[in-house]
């Protein structure tokens, strides 16, 4: 049985990082590798990990170089990317692995998400969340840990959509990162608020000229038009005929998406 190496970066994460070290601990999947990469958090984000993990660790200045961290000390044949803030359902990694071998020209594994917490902002967020599957906008987590280092890994002077050139640059390998199991991560976004996720939506669009740029020198100019363009963003929405079974909720997403590139603009525009 393959080892599988779970990597997760941290920063303040105390508050959900338990819930998700736990719920990997509980896979049905016995072979697997946790490292935590930690942002030299304030919190007691690092001695819950220290609790758990395999292999604890820190790194800073941004997530890009803790994955990048984990990469490099990972044992495993396989390399799962994970969120502070995300549980996994108990079987997820096994049916990741189940696909993955089923198929040399798999190159990258999507996972399903649900947003869970408390509140409308999470309604809005789940709802937004359930049209990306199958699209670009959802990025493939799990992969051979062989063609993650051919490509070196994440780009660390981005901060803006970095999980998603990743398999991006594993496609040029000539491989599919389109492939997605049926069971889910919960990701808990219950302590967001709109302040919180626009701010964060602003530092973003800081690094956006960054990113353009990047992915036209890897040449994956196309999906990056669909994640950051507002038209084909939001046909993603208009195309499905489900977004119109909850008037409420589609009305706020479409809001929520308008405020997210008006801040993304701020923030390209305040670096120029």
């Amino acid at each position: 049985m393959e080892l599988v190496s779970v990597v997760i970066p941290t920063y303040n994460s105390s508050r959900t990082i338990e819930n998700c070290l736990i719920s990997i601990h509980n896979q049905d999947y016995p072979n697997i590798e946790i490292i935590v990469v930690d942002n030299f958090s304030t919190d007691s984000t690092f001695e819950i990990a220290e609790k758990y993990a395999d292999l604890p660790l820190q790194k800073w200045p941004e997530r890009t170089a803790q994955k990048n961290l984990g990469i490099e000390k990972a044992s495993g044949k396989y390399i799962c990317f994970i969120d502070s803030d995300m549980s996994l359902a108990p079987d997820v990694i096994s049916e990741c692995v189940t696909l993955f071998e089923s198929s040399k020209n798999i190159g990258g594994i999507a996972i399903p998400e649900k947003t869970v917490g408390e509140g409308f902002f999470v309604k809005v967020r789940d709802f937004e969340r359930s049209f990306y599957t199958g699209t670009d906008i959802e990025s493939a987590r799990f992969f051979l840990a062989e063609d993650v280092r051919k490509v070196w890994g994440f780009e660390e002077d981005l901060i803006f959509f970095e999980e998603s050139l990743l398999p991006q640059k594993i496609e040029k390998l000539g491989k599919s990162t389109k492939n997605a199991i049926k069971k889910y991560i919960a990701h808990d976004e219950s302590n967001i608020t709109l302040g919180k996720w626009l701010k964060k939506k602003y530092y973003y669009g800081r690094s956006m000229n960054q990113y353009k740029k990047r992915v036209r020198e890897i040449g994956v100019r196309e999906t990056a038009e669909t994640q950051t363009r507002v038209i084909p963003r939001v046909m993603i929405f208009l195309w499905n005929k489900n977004f119109y079974t909850h008037p409420i909720l589609a009305i706020s997403t479409l809001g929520l998406k308008g405020l997210e590139f008006w801040s993304w603009a701020v923030g390209l525009l305040t670096k120029r």
